[in-house]
């Protein structure tokens, strides 16, 4: 089922909660809206459901209105972040609760529930515990049951809101994992809310970026990684690091450092931001003369592969209680190439960025 949302606004009291949103979403898609508290994404999700309603706009479910279907019309399944499961039911009894509660027409007979329950168990992989009861189970099991229990009425839409949140790390990583393959199987149109960028990017087809009640950016995981669309979402996926210059056609000034960057070609003395990731900055021993940025090596976090490297600016160095936390370089080299070097401790490097992005301040 193919989702269209249609200029939709909501607000709570004088808080606007989504502002003029429309969105897209192809029958049978995984997609991830993703921003942090606040931005929306949950209240879009629960306008979909039918269980908010828009102060404006429309939802059309395969080209039909829904906006003023009632919710348990839409034919949407529902998973929430704390399960939801009734703890005085089994597992078995969990999942079949909504096929019994369906109308008296639709209700299929019990050799059919039991036959479904078992199936859906099986294809969450947790049928050897039809007769335990939730407390019984782990956060991970609780959390495939809930979608189990959701896929019973087989929806033709899927909603999951931060279905993870409350699962320790490798566990999420381990349902990630889980529900992409489950997703491949059916082919439900899903959405899922979540405020963890690797989330998103390693589950979606496509990944919905929202902030302050709008939507900044649309598109697959690796186009929102490669290609931001705007400072937020830049500095909302994974580490960044910011540095502050003037943009002169075609070419951007940082402390000690001149950027080429084209399509600012007609910038003229603008204030600008240049984006760099900390793998995208090479890292050098500093010598008199050197091009890029000065900076001291305040401290250097060795953990497996990788060596992290806090860095501050010549012109930072200051006693470690002043220093500004915004004004600290995050540079990331292999760990090896870190020994090889033997950087120390309060030497002084120099760092220049392989790859930047500049936004320039009130382009249009």
């Amino acid at each position: 089922m193919s989702i269209e949302i249609r200029n939709v606004s909501k607000k709570f009291g004088e808080f606007n909660a989504l502002r003029n949103v429309s969105l897209d979403i192809n029958s049978g898609e995984l997609i991830a809206l993703l921003g942090p508290s606040g931005c929306g994404k949950t209240t879009l999700l629960r306008i979909i459901a039918g269980l908010e309603t828009a102060d404006a706009g429309s939802i059309l479910f395969s080209g039909e209105d829904t906006t003023d279907v009632h919710v348990r019309e839409r034919q949407v399944g529902f998973v929430f972040q704390h399960y939801a499961l009734f703890r005085h039911m089994t597992v078995f009894e969990n999942v079949a609760f909504g096929l019994r509660v369906k109308p008296r027409g639709q209700r299929p007979g019990e050799d059919q529930i039991k036959r479904k329950v078992h199936e859906l168990l099986g294809l969450v992989q947790l049928d050897w515990l039809a007769d335990r009861f939730p407390s019984q189970l782990s956060g991970g099991q609780r959390q495939r049951i809930a979608l189990a229990r959701a896929l019973a009425v087989e929806p033709k839409v899927l909603l999951l809101d931060e279905p993870f949140g409350a699962l320790d790390a490798k566990v999420r990583k381990e349902l990630r994992r889980w529900l992409r393959r489950l997703h491949d199987e059916l082919h439900v149109t899903s959405i899922f809310v979540t405020h963890d960028q690797e989330e998103a990017l390693e589950v979606a087809d496509r990944v919905v970026l929202m902030n302050a009640g709008r939507v900044e950016q649309v598109g697959s995981p690796q186009e929102v990684w490669d290609h931001p669309a705007s400072p937020f979402v830049y500095g909302f996926l994974g580490d960044v690091n910011m540095f502050h210059g003037r943009a002169h056609q075609g070419e951007v000034v940082l402390e000690g450092l001149r950027i080429e960057s084209r399509e600012h070609a007609d910038a003229q003395n603008a204030k600008a931001f240049a984006y760099v990731r900390p793998h995208d900055l090479d890292v050098q021993r500093y010598a008199p003369g050197a091009a890029g940025i000065v900076v001291q090596l305040s401290r250097a976090i060795v953990v497996g592969p990788i060596a992290r490297l806090e860095l501050i600016p010549a012109e930072d160095n200051k006693p470690t209680d002043n220093a500004n936390k915004d004004s600290i370089i995050e540079a990331q080299i292999p760990a090896q190439q870190f020994r090889d070097l033997g950087f120390k401790e309060g030497e002084t490097l120099v760092v220049t960025p392989r790859r930047a992005r500049v936004f320039v301040e009130n382009a249009a």
